[in-house]
């Protein structure tokens, strides 16, 4: 069966109609117990979702439905029998179908409860006919897909990515790899072809519940195949012939969503109104686009900086250094002395400092003196050889049959047992 933009396709022909799965024998059983379960005087079900809150017990978030304590201690015990309650963490969130009295007297009584208890499982608590409480456990089929997606450009590549389906965490590592290769702004056209190759893991029902991130990468003719060399504790990226994509300085600090609005050299500076040397590139970007670090460094400061506003600057090899200057914000532990790789997210677009409006002030200095960012020569990545390149022709070959074939799906073994669950009193 092949997978084609994230979809799979087969012959039509004549077959019988499919079973049920167990989740939809599920939701028929509860729509029953809701219609005909609901004990006599008590209105109809009213869905009411829950998450437990800090300090709270589980009990204790069921009974802000309105339920009784001593039926809420009796939910907790049947949920017992299939899970440890003292696991249980705040901030989980569960599903209560809750049935009122209809003259406004007596408390409500809980029809069912359903919670997740992994990505393709779930616990149910149900009301029998007979007012007991019944568990049953529900686990979807899953399986492993490898999705070949292929399309044209309309807009930036990652906004048409995105409408593909293409998961965020692809897209992005997509954009480091083809920022070595391209100004995304300026050397991308519409109707592009791109091709990305990614894995994702599904339910029965078509929910993604996980992705094994990009394994190939096309754009313009330029491919880059995903390979872990022997010893290397990640995975790289490397072209047709087993050169690393990998250069010592990514293009742009940006990765989409930007256009260079002034470049390094004397210009009429916007605010003072005279000619001034800009010691740097100024890229036009919405407030919050996201900053990368060009390559691997160390955060030297992070703090505000006069006209700069916030300001950061990072230290990398060979004397050099990099600036960004008017951020709205910086990412999550950017401080003096933190590592930082190529291509994480250091902070965001901002108009901070003296700006006329939200833009990126990037600068790059070698040996404490400002130099012109384009100009900056890089060096190549690493060429594989001997084993490594060995097994890297066969991963290559194992993806060019995947791209061949249109994609690929394999079963999976189930996230979590439903043995030992049974019907409970209460």
């Amino acid at each position: 069966m092949a997978l084609l933009a994230g979809r799979v396709y087969q012959p039509a022909q004549a077959e019988e109609v499919p079973p049920l799965t167990a989740e939809q024998m599920a939701q028929i059983e509860a729509r029953a117990f809701a219609a005909a379960g609901t004990p006599a005087g008590l209105s109809a079900p009213e869905a009411i979702p829950v998450q437990i809150r800090r300090g709270e017990t589980f009990e204790q978030a069921v009974r802000r439905t309105g339920i009784p304590a001593e039926e809420a201690s009796a939910i907790a015990a049947t949920l017992s029998n299939a899970m440890d309650m003292s696991e249980i963490r705040a901030g989980l969130r569960f599903e209560t179908a809750i049935a009122k009295p209809r003259g406004g007297r007596g408390d409500p009584r809980l029809i069912g409860l359903t919670m997740r208890t992994g990505p393709a499982s779930q616990v149910t608590v149900s009301r029998t006919f007979d007012g007991a409480l019944r568990l049953r456990a529900l686990e979807e089929k899953v399986s492993h897909e490898i999705v070949v997606l292929n399309g044209k450009v309309e807009g930036s590549l990652s906004r048409s990515a995105q409408r593909e389906g293409v998961p965020a965490a692809v897209r992005r590592k997509a954009g480091q790899l083809f920022s070595h290769r391209f100004d995304l702004d300026r050397d991308i056209r519409a109707s592009d072809d791109f091709t990305y190759v990614y894995g994702r893991t599904v339910t029965e029902n078509g929910r993604t519940i996980g992705n094994d991130g990009l394994l190939y990468a096309e754009l313009k003719g330029v491919a880059f195949y995903r390979f872990q060399p022997e010893g290397s504790k990640e995975a790289q990226y490397f072209d047709a012939t087993g050169k690393n994509t990998r250069s010592a300085f990514m293009r742009t600090p940006l990765e989409r969503g930007f256009r260079v609005s002034s470049s390094y050299g004397f210009r009429r500076h916007p605010i003072a109104g005279y000619r001034k040397m800009h010691q740097g590139i100024d890229f036009a970007a919405g407030t919050g686009t996201p900053v990368v670090a060009p390559a691997d460094g160390v955060v030297v400061e992070a703090r505000r900086w006069g006209g700069y506003g916030n300001w950061l600057r990072i230290r990398h090899s060979n004397g050099l250094e990099t600036g960004y200057g008017h951020l709205s914000r910086y990412a999550s532990g950017m401080r003096a002395g933190q590592r930082v790789r190529q291509g994480q997210v250091v902070a965001f677009v901002g108009s901070t400092g003296a700006s006329t409006g939200p833009h990126l002030h990037y600068e790059i200095w070698r040996g404490g003196r400002r130099i012109n960012p384009a100009g900056v020569k890089t060096t190549e990545g690493v060429v594989l050889s001997g084993a490594d390149l060995a097994a890297f022709r066969a991963e290559k070959a194992r993806i060019d049959r995947i791209i061949a074939a249109g994609g690929e799906r394999r079963p999976q073994v189930q996230q979590v047992s439903a043995e030992g669950l049974r019907p409970a009193q209460g």
